[in-house]
C-alpha cells in the first residue's frame, strides 16, 4: 500500500491500493511475495473493493468534494462586512453550498469602512473575527474588500479557524482573464490605499499593469433609493473613463456593493471588457477550503442562515433583501462593545 495523493496542500486521509492488472509492475509484486500471480491478484482486488475510501491522483473530471475523506462538521460558516454589501457574497455561498449553515454580521454602526484609516478597519475586523470564532464558526469569510486589504494576514495569524478574503480570488481571476495584461480596479479609498490587489496580481504575473481608482460616490448611490438611476450611470462613466483610456480589458469590481449594479458597469465598459467580482470567486474558494479541510456539513441537508448587525435590525432587513435577493427573517442586534469584549 502506498500513500494517497490529494491535491497540493492537503493532508493525507487515506491510502491507495495498487491496481490489480496485468501490468509489468504487478509481476514485481508477485515475485516479491513469492506466491502464485492469480492468488495475489484476487486478494488485491478483494482488498481494494472493501477499502472504505480510496484516494488517488485527481483528474480533470473529479470534483473537489470527491477527493477527500470527510468528517461531518455541523458548525456554521461566519461572514462579515461593514454593512449589507457582503450579502452579495453570502448569496453566492448559499447557492454554491446550500447544505451549509451561515451566520452573517454587518457592522452598520461603524460603516463605511472605505474612508477610514486602515489601522482602524484592522481593529474592527479583529474584533468581529474574535466574536465570530467565539460563536463557534468553522470558517470565516471577510466579505469586505477594505477589511480584507487591511486585516486578512492578522486574522489568519490570530484565529484558529480558516479565514478567506475577497481580494485574492479576484486577483487570481483577473490575471487569468486579461488578454492584454492591463487590469483596472474600481474600489473604495481604503482598498486602493491598501495596495493588496497590485501585490497579489504582480505575484501571479509581474508583467500585468494595474490601474486602481477609488470610487467614493458609488456606495451611497447603490444604497440609495434609485441605484440604477441616471446619477449612478453618470458616476460609473466618470470612473470608467480613465480605465477605458488606459485600454484595460479586465476590470475588478473591488467592492462587494458593486455587483448589484453590474448591468450598469457592463453597459459602460461593453462586452469586450471582462468584469471580475468577488462573490462567485469567493464562494468557490470557500467550497474548496471546506472540502480540503474535511469540515463540510452533510451534503443531503438544507442549510440555514441568520443575521447580526451593530445597527438597526429593521433597516438591515429592508436594505439587505435587495442585496441578498432572498428572504431575511429575524435580525439580531449586537453592540460594538460586545464585539470589542471578544477581542
Amino acid at each position: 500500500m502506498t500513500p494517497g495523493y490529494p491535491p497540493a496542500g492537503a493532508g493525507v486521509f487515506g491510502t491507495t491500493i495498487e491496481q490489480a492488472s496485468l501490468a509489468p509492475s504487478e509481476a514485481a509484486i508477485v515475485s516479491c511475495c513469492g506466491v502464485a500471480p492469480r492468488a495475489v491478484l484476487l486478494q488485491a482486488r478483494a482488498t481494494r473493493t472493501t477499502t472504505k475510501r480510496e484516494l488517488r491522483r485527481p483528474t480533470t473530471g473529479d470534483s473537489v468534494t470527491l477527493l477527500y475523506d470527510h468528517r461531518v462538521d455541523s458548525r456554521p460558516v461566519g461572514v462579515f462586512d461593514s454593512g449589507v454589501g457582503g450579502l452579495t457574497v453570502l448569496h453566492e455561498c448559499l447557492v454554491t453550498l446550500p447544505h451549509e449553515d451561515f451566520v452573517y454580521l454587518g457592522d452598520h454602526a461603524r460603516l463605511p469602512y472605505g474612508p477610514r484609516p486602515l489601522a482602524e478597519v484592522r481593529s474592527f475586523a479583529r474584533e468581529i473575527g474574535a466574536y465570530l470564532e467565539a460563536e463557534d464558526v468553522k470558517l470565516i469569510v471577510v466579505a469586505c474588500n477594505t477589511a480584507t486589504s487591511a486585516a486578512l494576514p492578522q486574522l489568519q495569524e490570530e484565529l484558529t479557524v480558516p479565514v478567506v478574503g475577497v481580494v485574492s480570488p479576484e486577483a487570481h481571476a483577473a490575471v487569468q482573464a486579461t488578454r492584454n495584461r492591463r487590469v483596472g480596479l474600481l474600489a473604495t479609498q481604503g482598498t486602493v490605499d491598501g495596495g493588496r490587489y497590485g501585490e497579489l496580481i504582480h505575484a501571479l504575473d509581474a508583467g500585468v499593469s494595474v490601474w486602481p481608482l477609488a470610487c467614493p460616490r458609488l456606495v451611497p448611490l447603490i444604497e440609495g433609493d434609485d441605484p440604477y438611476g441616471a446619477a449612478t450611470e453618470t458616476a460609473v462613466r466618470e470612473y470608467a473613463a480613465p480605465l477605458k483610456e488606459a485600454g484595460v480589458d479586465t476590470v475588478i469590481l473591488g467592492c462587494t456593493h458593486y455587483p448589484l449594479i453590474r448591468p450598469v458597469f457592463q453597459r459602460v465598459f461593453g462586452r469586450d471588457v471582462t468584469l471580475v467580482f468577488s462573490a462567485e470567486e469567493t464562494a468557490r474558494e470557500v467550497a474548496e477550503t471546506l472540502a480540503r479541510k474535511g469540515i463540510e456539513n452533510e451534503s443531503t441537508r438544507e442549510g440555514s442562515y441568520r443575521f447580526l448587525t451593530t445597527g438597526d435590525p429593521a433597516a438591515f432587513a429592508e436594505m439587505g433583501r435587495r442585496f441578498l435577493q432572498l428572504p431575511i427573517g429575524v435580525v439580531e442586534h449586537v453592540t460594538p462593545a460586545q464585539l470589542g469584549a471578544a477581542a
